[in-house]
């Protein structure tokens, strides 16, 4: 009955998130300068580029259908963000949530976070995480294990289509199919796994060897004001000026700058801070937790599961130096840490000791315990660029501006 009584309350937290995120999604998607329909702006009209693939299915849905393109984003953005609360939901329904388990999931820079900083709502990596949720389900030991390796095969490319910087996470894919395949040979896994990956390294390899010309990037704008009086903006005008691996990596050193031209030490104290509070219970999680089975890592055996987190998530370090929207990546990264974990609960590969944790918390006093929880899991968030101090009160904030956007709807 308890369990029931948490999936009931769970449910309807993410029915409020969905709900609060198709409201907001509505609002957004008519704003002449939000960065989540831009992205989606870029398409293929102009010639092949970087995420632009389902950028080019809205435009040619909108343009058969005679649509408003713009209308056409928010169905596919509702559309995925829906998906991803289900499987979320669905994914999270059988675990017995005790209160560290609580703190892990609901920590600020997971699902509530696109909602917190809804400049992040209806970005593309909804799409990844769709997908490593999936590939999740699908490499239960329910299932024979060749599923996942089709399922990374067909899929991921097409999902590096859309958003490549899913390279970042390949550690996280990898280790579910290592893991997956814990019945043979290592060298028969990594012979498995590379094949698996084949075509998304070919993707990759696209995608950096023919970036969008300018003379395509030109096509693709006037496409775009033929078709839909669209301008192309933000993300996709950032395509012609960060064309190039190199550019992704030197404009954003001024981010690291006051206009004096001092070090903004305080941006990675932040989040340092960041990273060792929002992802605290997961470290603790990771530090009281054990594999059942060794796993090796570069001749070394590892069965604290700590270790091997920072291992897998240690590449996002190269997309913090080449992005702007260090929130962003925050997000995403704790997002496949967190259900990396929860896998191994899922599937009883970890063993867990938290009678530590149990006594201490036996010790204090509920009220305490629980007025805890809420200002950690409700009473701040990062913002999305690098520059961006924390936001405070997102349990507050959000419901406010939901009542501030309707005032402002009727009244116009």
């Amino acid at each position: 009955m308890e369990l029931e009584k948490r999936k009931f309350y769970f449910s309807y937290y993410l029915l409020f998130l969905f709900l609060s995120g198709v409201f907001f999604l509505w609002f957004k998607h008519t704003a002449g300068s939000d960065s989540s329909i831009s992205e989606w702006l870029i398409n293929y009209q102009g010639g092949f580029t970087r995420r632009g693939l389902v950028g080019d299915i809205a435009f040619n849905v909108a343009n058969f259908l005679n649509l408003d393109l713009r209308d056409t984003i928010f169905v596919f953005q509702s559309l995925i963000y829906f998906i991803f609360i289900y499987l979320i939901f669905d994914f999270f329904k059988e675990i017995n949530f005790s209160y560290i388990f609580c703190l892990a999931i609901f920590t600020p820079i997971f699902i509530l976070y696109p909602i917190a900083e809804i400049e992040v709502l209806g970005r593309k990596e909804t799409f990844v995480f769709v997908f490593f949720i999936l590939l999740l389900n699908i490499s239960s030991f329910r299932f024979n294990e060749n599923y996942s390796l089709r399922f990374v095969f067909f899929i991921l490319p097409v999902i590096c289509l859309i958003w490549e910087p899913v390279a970042f996470f390949f550690p996280f894919i990898m280790a579910i199919l290592f893991i997956r395949m814990s019945n043979k040979k290592n060298i028969l896994k990594f012979f498995n796994i590379f094949i698996s990956f084949l075509p998304s390294f070919l993707i990759l390899y696209l995608i950096i060897k023919f970036p969008l010309s300018d003379q395509g990037h030109e096509k693709m704008v006037f496409s775009l004001k033929e078709n839909f009086n669209e301008y192309c903006y933000m993300s996709c005008d950032l395509l012609k000026s960060k064309a190039g691996v190199i550019k992704q990596f030197t404009d954003n050193i001024p981010a690291y700058y006051w206009p004096d031209g001092s070090f903004r030490e305080s941006v990675f104290i932040r989040y340092f801070l960041i990273f060792l509070i929002g992802f605290g219970p997961l470290w603790i999680l990771g530090f009281f937790s054990k594999l059942k089975k060794k796993i090796i890592i570069l001749n070394k055996n590892y069965t604290s599961l700590l270790p091997i987190l920072l291992i897998l998530i240690s590449p996002v370090l190269v997309l913090f130096a080449a992005g702007y929207d260090w929130g962003r990546w925050v997000n995403i990264s704790y997002t496949f840490s967190v259900l990396f974990y929860f896998y191994l609960v899922k599937n009883n590969l970890i063993k867990i000791d938290l009678k530590k944790i149990d006594k201490f918390l036996k010790k204090q006093n509920k009220k305490i315990v629980i007025l805890f929880f809420i200002i950690f899991a409700f009473g701040w968030n990062p913002k999305t660029v690098v520059t961006g101090d924390i936001a405070s009160f997102p349990g507050y904030r959000i419901p406010v501006k939901i009542v501030k956007f309707t005032i402002w709807k009727i009244n116009n």
